[in-house]
């Protein structure tokens, strides 16, 4: 499962000389599952060159026939779905069932509706002023630098690539070490649909590859998911350049159970919600809100449910938790554990590596109940399967937790009053949040407040990521 060469200029690339290689290992067992190079300067620098050459007949190509193309790439995508999300499951741990929605066929779901989106939208629009007709056009912002990470691969490149080609944008992808291997399969399906080539550039590369591509005068515009960190570093270099980005960061999520809530409702979702891809999950709602009235009811209840999901291989479509990315993520997510117990907090279940999972990245899903909003562990993102319940005494207190943190990406409120849960909703200082519900859909805006980053990725929104305004103004109407 080696790759050898990156993809620049419709065509694939041997890396320069010097270059790096990755060796990504498998999550379940920390053997490696292949190679791919990682590209150094002189890789982002030619392949931001392809992109800038590629731009202007790609920009300028009728909205149909850019259209056409993506349809081409979704379908070439979707033939590949299965072995895609496959590959990511064992490069990451990302249990199959969730695998083959997120990196086997958003993408191609995505790419599908800008396709449909950019052909109905007008490019142009004219508003009549008091001093002038003013003609509003909408035009290409240019070179795309798209740097994903290594949790949901795929779904996140889509979101970067699929609006960029739509308003006629060229990127250059930039994935993760961890996840080089499935990178590719854009590079496999750019060709099958012969995507002009340059219009969409494939270079895996570690964070100094990253570093270059931001800085690079040869973009025009960045984004990024990640983590906040990297979206602060990444910030800096693009105010000091007066670059467009858009950042896409971290979270800690509440889980807000109504004194009212259906429990078992909130339970049965509690996986996709709280621990979604072992917790892996920029929006995961980590820390879950208990009214003191049910306290020690939903404390019971949520490690009960905790303590009973499925630990094993990915693959394995019975899975609920696998194991995480790499050694690195696993002892960073114990060092939290660690935190927790020092803090006070009572654990209910988990806390350690499985008995029966001696290979791989495992953790076991882990509880802390009697948790203090001011603790380590109920304001840093962990990014694994531990969870967190905090008491609160009402409503308006349960509101003031949810909005002390520093992040406000995602949120959930259960209560069996829809109109109380929407209210409850609009309170929470966050970019998205659900009623009884959570599930990113691509008509939706998506992002976050606060240190969870800046813009909105999904939705027709999305779509003026890549696009520049410009006001022509024209003499006003009946005027000689």
């Amino acid at each position: 499962m080696n790759r050898d060469a990156f993809f620049i200029g419709g065509r694939w690339a041997s890396p320069t000389p010097s270059g790096a290689l990755a060796e990504v290992e498998e999550a379940a067992t920390g053997t490696t599952l292949g190679t791919a190079p990682l590209a150094g300067d002189a890789d982002i620098d030619a392949a931001v060159t392809a992109a800038r050459v590629a731009l202007d007949g790609w920009s300028a190509a009728p909205v149909a026939e850019r259209a056409a193309a993506m349809r081409r790439l979704a379908t070439a995508l979707k033939r590949r779905a299965k072995e895609t999300a496959t590959l990511v499951s064992r490069e990451n741990g990302m249990p199959a069932k969730l695998s083959i929605g997120a990196n086997g066929h958003s993408p191609a779901i995505m790419l599908e509706y800008y396709a449909d989106l950019c052909e109905h939208l007008d490019r142009d629009d004219l508003r009549t002023g008091a001093l002038a007709q003013v003609r509003v056009r909408r035009e290409v912002i240019g070179v795309v630098a798209a740097i994903i990470p290594w949790n949901y691969p795929q779904a996140l490149a889509a979101m970067k690539i699929a609006p960029a080609l739509a308003a006629g944008c060229a990127v250059v992808l930039k994935a993760a070490p961890e996840t080089a291997l499935d990178a590719f399969v854009w590079a496999d399906a750019a060709l099958e649909a012969d995507l002009p080539a340059g219009v969409l550039n494939i270079v895996p590369g570690d964070r100094d590859a990253g570093a270059h591509l931001v800085g690079h005068p040869g973009v025009d515009k960045v984004a990024f998911t990640g983590s906040t960190v990297a979206g602060r570093a990444i910030g800096e270099v693009c105010g000091r350049l007066l670059r467009p980005v858009t950042l896409e960061l971290g979270g800690k999520s509440v889980a807000l159970v109504a004194a009212d809530a259906d429990l078992d409702r909130f339970l049965a979702s509690l996986l996709d919600v709280c621990l979604p891809n072992n917790g892996q999950t920029c929006h995961a709602g980590t820390r879950i809100l208990a009214p003191r009235s049910r306290y020690s009811e939903i404390v019971d209840a949520v490690t009960d449910t905790v303590r009973a999901l499925r630990i094993g291989d990915p693959l394995d479509r019975a899975t609920q938790i696998g194991p995480l990315v790499s050694e690195a993520q696993r002892k960073r997510v114990l060092g939290y554990v660690d935190e927790g117990r020092r803090s006070g907090a009572r654990l209910t279940t988990g806390g350690s590596v499985p008995a029966d999972q001696p290979a791989g990245w495992f953790v076991e899903p882990t509880v802390f109940a009697d948790v203090d909003n001011s603790s380590v562990i109920a304001r840093e993102e962990i990014f694994g399967p531990v969870l967190c319940i905090l008491p609160y005494a009402d409503e308006d207190e349960a509101v003031e937790i949810a909005n002390d943190s520093e992040y406000g990406l995602g949120g959930t409120v259960w209560t069996t009053d829809a109109e109380r849960g929407r209210q409850l909703a609009d309170r929470i200082h966050t970019g998205t949040v659900g009623v009884n519900h959570y599930a990113l859909d691509v008509v939706g805006p998506f992002g976050g407040v606060k240190a969870s980053g800046l813009g909105r990725e999904l939705g027709p929104e999305a779509l003026s990521n890549y696009q520049i305004l410009k006001s022509i103004y024209l003499p006003p109407t009946g005027s000689a």
